[in-house]
């Protein structure tokens, strides 16, 4: 058995003389660098200083962390010297200018799940490596489709440091080697069970939730009694990072859809620099993502900062859940028409 393939070597394998994929690959390996960076302070904890206070700044969901605002600023910093046009992250407003002249543009969620880091909970980055455009100072530039993605992926901290990530050739893992301060190509494909008895969502939303997400996940309490034959088990950790790997290693449907509430009406998570890598990530590895309605990767951005809904993971539960949605039927399947708050009730 020989020596792991690390990641740098596996996309200079992988980019060749190409020089767009050059390009990506050197795009890699410096967020590769803001990652074991990120790892080793926050495996230091309260030892590092109140990395959980927050910074005075509330969006319309979260406040701002310390540590959101340290590992975006220290992604910007690397990014200076990799070939990017221009950054944008959910910590600021407008996309940054880097260099005009260069090939890329990168949008990044710098910390992922930052909410949970007082309570060691895994959290992670999530980046997305885009074409550049004209005009790459300015938000429009970002608003491509996910099917435009040159690669995508995220950083999970946690007690491996791992990440998850794709360039349109399948999904692969690296893991960190602490010992070297290098990541190592540990899953070479990695393949999303196509059925799963297991669901990711929070049920405390349970009562803002549309007739087709409420049939789903009624219809997953009824278990082996109910139309779906079966027991599930719910998962959930608040961190999409940590669920999502979680699917990666061995299946599962992750959902956030949009509710009731007029703050989560879209969904709760970024279309452009959330959604789209990790949507990418999972078809790459055999499942699939959707808004409930259409595929995630077609839909077009209308602002950089665009909140979806999303549901994710192994292929059959995703489809499941779409068809619900269109008011199709199958056999086993419950109608929404038959919904707690559908057309008839009993």
């Amino acid at each position: 058995m020989g020596q792991p393939q690390t990641l740098a070597a596996y996309f200079a394998g992988w980019a060749g003389d190409r020089p767009a994929r050059l390009a990506v690959a050197s795009t890699m390996r410096a967020l590769a660098t803001v990652a074991i960076e990120l790892s080793e302070l926050l495996g230091q904890g309260a030892l590092a200083g109140p990395l959980g206070r927050g910074t005075g700044k509330v969006g319309d969901v979260d406040e701002q962390k310390e540590i959101d605002l340290l590992a975006n600023n220290r992604i910007v910093e690397v990014l200076r010297d990799a070939p990017v046009a221009a950054i944008a992250s959910e910590e600021m407003d407008a996309p940054l200018l880097l260099d005009e002249k260069k090939p890329l543009l990168v949008a990044v969620d710098p910390l992922d799940g930052s909410s949970n880091i007082d309570a060691n909970a895994s959290i992670g980055t999530i980046f997305t490596v885009l074409p550049a455009l004209e005009y790459n100072e300015e938000p429009s530039a970002f608003l491509q489709c996910g099917v435009n993605q040159l690669a995508g992926g995220f950083f999970l901290y946690g007690p491996q440091t791992v990440l998850v990530s794709t360039v349109g050739a399948g999904t692969q893992v690296f893991t960190l080697d602490r010992r070297t301060g290098t990541f190592v190509l540990t899953h070479p494909k990695v393949e999303i069970p196509s059925r799963t008895t297991e669901y990711a969502i929070n049920d405390s939303n349970s009562r803002h939730w549309d007739d087709p997400v409420r049939t789903y996940i009624d219809d997953c309490r009824r278990g082996k009694e109910g139309p779906r034959g079966r027991d599930f088990n719910m998962r959930w950790t608040g961190s999409p990072v940590a669920d999502f790997y979680r699917i990666i290693s061995r299946g599962g449907i992750y959902l956030y859809p949009g509710d009731k509430r007029r703050s989560f009406r879209n969904g709760r998570l970024r279309l452009v620099y959330e959604a789209n890598p990790i949507s990418w990530v999972i078809e790459q590895a055999g499942g699939a993502a959707s808004t409930g309605r259409e595929r995630v990767l077609e839909v077009r951005p209308s602002s950089l900062h665009q909140r979806i809904p999303l549901v994710a993971g192994s292929r059959y539960e995703v489809e499941h859940v779409v068809r619900l949605h269109d008011g199709r039927q199958v056999r086993g399947e419950r109608s929404p028409l038959f919904s707690r708050r559908g057309l008839l009730r009993f």
